[in-house]
């Protein structure tokens, strides 16, 4: 299946994509796509069922907001320098273990909200990553297997970073990670039986039309399930709760220099195959 949430900002509502590209309307049956429904494995036979058999009102798509696909988020876990290729751009080595940060919930906008430059930014960068959501409460998982049936879905994610404030600024990266509307997440949250093998998944970026990063989840170092089961080591994953699993190379920090940094008034799109697509306009903050 194919969730989202659809409305204005704070007051979207849960909706499904059928097969035929329809938006339907779920708020009859489920409250919100959140970590309550994820976990309920009966109100998710109960909204395939009402699918299958055609009973979801369609919704007019048009003029209407896409929010964020997954309501009132636990925490998000990211993982940095997670691709071969982009450590081989960055100039750093690949890491013997997975090198974990966070960004906060309140980052989270809508796949085509605006994206917002921060103050005094002179190096705000891109970064397309497969999102992973938690749907069964994980902690100490021992292998693979278990790691990918606590997994509910997938979804596009854009980690957007300040490098100066990431890297520069002293401590951990933390500062130039949680800037306002740094992490659009969407359009959907397919779910994980729509995903057999999160592998083998494309990745694009394109900067006003010109593409950046064209890569495949192959490249991953620790792939998804050596990451969930590596984090449940260190923390309890709650459902509703999203792993960034990092960016493949073109990012640009990997650049050559003058390193063509994000600037109000750039565009920027991504997808993940199957995933769907994102479309963000920069502004200043």
């Amino acid at each position: 299946m194919k969730l989202l949430r659809v409305g204005t900002a704070g007051a979207e509502r849960p909706a499904l994509l059928d097969a035929d590209g329809t938006l339907r309307d779920l708020s009859g049956i489920v409250d919100d796509v959140d970590g309550a429904l994820l976990a309920d494995d009966e109100a998710l036979d109960r909204v395939r069922a009402a699918a299958e058999a055609g009973e979801l009102p369609a919704l007019d798509a048009n003029g209407l907001r896409v929010g964020p696909p997954v309501g009132r988020i636990g925490k998000i876990v990211c993982v940095g320098l997670n691709y071969h290729d982009h450590a081989r751009e960055t100039g750093a080595e690949p890491p013997a273990e997975p090198v974990l940060f966070f960004k906060a919930p309140d980052t989270v906008v809508g796949p085509y909200d605006t994206v917002l430059v921060p103050r005094g930014s002179a190096k705000t960068d891109w970064e397309v990553e497969l999102a992973v959501v938690i749907g069964r409460t994980a902690r100490y998982l021992e292998s693979a297997e278990e790691a990918l049936a606590h997994v509910a879905g997938y979804a596009v994610a854009h980690d957007v970073s300040e490098r100066e404030f990431q890297i520069e600024r002293g401590g951990t990266w933390d500062k130039g990670k949680n800037c306002e509307t740094f992490n659009p997440l969407g359009p959907w949250l397919v779910t994980a039986d729509e995903v057999p093998d999160p592998q083998a998944l494309s990745l694009r970026l394109w900067v006003n039309g010109e593409l950046k990063q064209d890569g495949t989840t192959a490249e991953q170092i620790f792939p998804v399930a050596e990451v969930v089961c590596y984090i449940s080591q260190f923390m309890t994953l709650y459902p509703g709760d999203v792993i960034n699993t990092g960016t493949p190379a073109g990012v640009a920090l990997g650049l050559p220099e003058p390193k063509p940094f994000l600037r109000a008034g750039d565009v920027v799109e991504l997808e993940i195959g199957g995933l769907g697509r994102q479309r963000q306009e920069l502004k200043n903050a």
